[in-house]
């Protein structure tokens, strides 16, 4: 039995720990054991990954890269867990493994870039570079993240590897949920619903100030349309006034944190995601497996994610003319929508499902055990 230990950052409801959900579900449980370590827990989702048996240990937020109080912590985990991989990811997650591992002397130290550092100081790249050294593998989640390793880090190739993101597969919405829920927000039959999905914490990141300003333009030019904003956030209340001052807060609605996302994606005809830098774009890969066509910026992983008039459009971030041009061109285009969704469903179900993930995590796992662990 090889026993793996995960370090993290916070629990609540993101990418990285649906990913940790889906190795709790499907790794072999026969090979590994699990066990997780984070920062912080909000809301019941650790929950969800300990109902697989898993255990889930808090320790508090990582204040400083050399916070010794938490990193003793840690190290007293890995002295009663003895695992022989560690693997962490975001940086405060990386911190933790890549130093505590090697201290501890585990055999197996791996580290995850999650994010696309577009904005990460020489200072913060020097010090993930260092992170880095003594990690047997570095895995990057998209094309971006692992150009970023290897051009921006220099890291050698051969120690990078390319382990795209996967998510469960969404559940089958009925007809009559689906109905339900238009009613509910007064969308009516003839209206063309664009939906987004994301944290409302950094408009600097996510841009829905952007796509605000777009669909502003939509009104304008008289598209039968509403936009629907699934998440929430400290910028919220800033996306509201702005819909005012705009004139258009009667055709947008904000529906807040949604747990049941699928059931939101189903009453969506068009998904976007415009923000100005994304390692991935797990959304995007939810929206793909709803059969919805996508608008999204050229930024990060999505341009990877996203086939350029296959799959769907991309514009360059910020420009909210070109925003407003592909999504006039999607709502005046059934046909063209049902195109794309449908291209778009068979790529993500060849490339982003939590299986293929899990399975590409497990195979490294085991070819790392097979070369560093002594039988």
């Amino acid at each position: 039995m090889i026993r793996v230990l995960n370090i993290i950052e916070t629990i609540s409801s993101g990418g990285v720990e649906r990913r940790r959900l889906s190795m709790a579900k499907l790794l072999d449980k026969t090979k590994f054991e699990l066990k997780i370590i984070c920062t912080n827990i909000y809301g019941d989702f650790a929950d969800e990954i300990r109902k697989e048996g898993v255990e889930v240990i808090e320790i508090g937020p990582l204040k400083s890269f050399m916070d010794t109080k938490q990193h003793q912590k840690v190290m007293k985990v890995i002295e009663e867990y003895k695992p022989q991989i560690i693997h962490g990811a975001i940086f405060e997650g990386v911190t933790m493994a890549s130093i505590n591992g090697f201290l501890k002397h585990v055999p197996i130290i791996i580290v995850e870039e999650t994010s696309d550092p577009q904005t990460r100081s020489w200072k913060g790249n020097l010090l993930m570079k260092l992170l880095t050294l003594p990690a047997k593998k570095v895995i990057g989640v998209s094309p971006a993240a692992t150009h970023y390793l290897t051009q921006t880090l220099k890291i050698n190739k051969e120690k990078v590897q390319l382990i795209t993101n996967g998510i469960a597969l969404p559940r089958i919405v009925g007809a009559e949920e689906t109905a339900l829920l238009k009613n509910e927000l007064n969308i009516a039959p003839h209206e063309i619903v664009i939906g987004s999905v994301g944290r409302m914490t950094d408009d600097k990141n996510k841009r829905f100030s952007d796509l605000i300003k777009a669909f502003a333009q939509l009104i304008k030019n008289h598209i039968p349309a509403k936009l629907v904003l699934v998440g929430d956030g400290v910028e919220k209340v800033k996306y509201i006034q702005q819909a005012t001052a705009l004139n258009i807060q009667e055709h947008i609605v904000f529906a807040g944190y949604q747990k049941d996302t699928a059931l939101y994606y189903s009453i969506f005809d068009i998904f976007t995601l415009v923000s100005s830098h994304e390692s991935f774009g797990l959304v995007l890969a939810e929206a793909m497996f709803h059969k919805l066509p996508i608008l999204a910026t050229r930024v990060g992983g999505m341009k990877y994610i996203v086939d350029e008039n296959e799959t769907g459009f991309l514009v360059e971030k910020y420009e909210v003319e070109q925003i407003a041009a592909k999504l006039e061109i999607l709502c005046n285009n059934k046909e063209l929508r049902t195109q794309f969704g449908e291209k778009g469903y068979q790529k993500a179900k060849e490339n982003y499902t939590e299986e293929r993930y899990v399975s590409n995590v497990q195979s490294l796992y085991l070819q790392l055990a097979e070369r560093y662990l002594v039988r």
